[in-house]
């Protein structure tokens, strides 16, 4: 891997050596700089795990992509950094339902410093810093939201406490009602990046969120910006505005906002 070009994709330098402060500004840097996106999967572009695909096209093409993209490309960026890195299978959990997805729906990392950290850059609107791995923290983040991890056997759940006033359900935003809510469940085994192919394929042909909804959405200081299906979404702290765009117009705001072009 090319880490220089890698870490001036995300702006940021190269760190002295693997600490938690230098973990949680590569998180960020690459959360404000990456998008999270299925555009290929819209378009009908097939998805590769192989890293040489994922960094072609989120390094040398300014692209984002999905979990398994973006968490399988950093998982590598912080190994090749001196990071202890495993990959964890997570399953989303339905807001209106409750129902948890399948296995491999989701991909975390756990990164391990003096303490295990869970770390995250491929979830859409979620936690920017590392959560410690265990369960008597609630860990507030910079936009005033507060998170924790409920352990029941195995199972470990990171669950959310929004902001007030905030989030409306769009490219997983947190729900406006301030109560905690389930994000995903996920276990301590170790994967590895083969494991999450089978779903990977499914969720770019069959998941309806995925397959039936057009986004591209990324993290700002302050909020986000997203652009879901034809409308624009910005985000600013408690601040919300919305916009139509047109068809026509799609290719220059993927450009003009989020840096890249198709």
């Amino acid at each position: 891997m090319d880490v220089d070009a890698y870490l001036a994709r995300i702006g940021i330098g190269r760190p002295l050596g693997p600490s938690l402060r230098a973990l949680a500004d590569l998180q960020l840097a690459h959360l404000l700089t990456v998008p999270f996106e299925n555009l290929d999967i819209v378009s009908g572009v097939p998805i590769s795990l192989e890293r040489e695909a994922l960094f072609d096209k989120i390094v040398s093409r300014n692209r984002g992509g999905f979990c398994y993209e973006l968490n399988g490309l950093f998982g590598s960026l912080l190994t090749e950094l001196g990071y202890r890195v495993t990959m964890l299978s997570a399953r989303t959990v339905d807001d209106v339902e409750g129902t948890l997805g399948p296995e491999y729906d989701h991909l975390v990392l756990r990164v391990d410093l003096e303490e295990p950290w869970l770390v995250d850059v491929g979830f859409g609107d979620s936690v920017r810093v590392p959560v410690p791995l265990r369960s008597d923290v609630v860990l507030d983040d910079p936009l005033g939201r507060a998170y924790r991890l409920d352990v029941s056997g195995d199972d470990w759940d990171l669950t959310e406490r929004p902001a007030e006033a905030e989030g409306d359900g769009v490219v997983g935003e947190p729900r406006p009602d301030g109560a905690w809510t389930i994000k995903f469940r996920f276990t301590l085994i170790p994967r590895t990046l083969p494991d999450f192919a089978a779903t990977c394929r499914w969720q770019e042909t069959q998941s309806p969120w995925f397959t039936e909804h057009r986004f591209c959405s990324i993290a700002r200081p302050d909020g986000r910006l997203t652009l879901m299906d034809d409308r624009l979404i910005t985000r600013s702290g408690a601040e919300r505005t919305e916009r139509p765009v047109d068809e026509a117009d799609v290719r220059g705001v993927l450009r003009d906002r989020f840096g890249f072009v198709l």
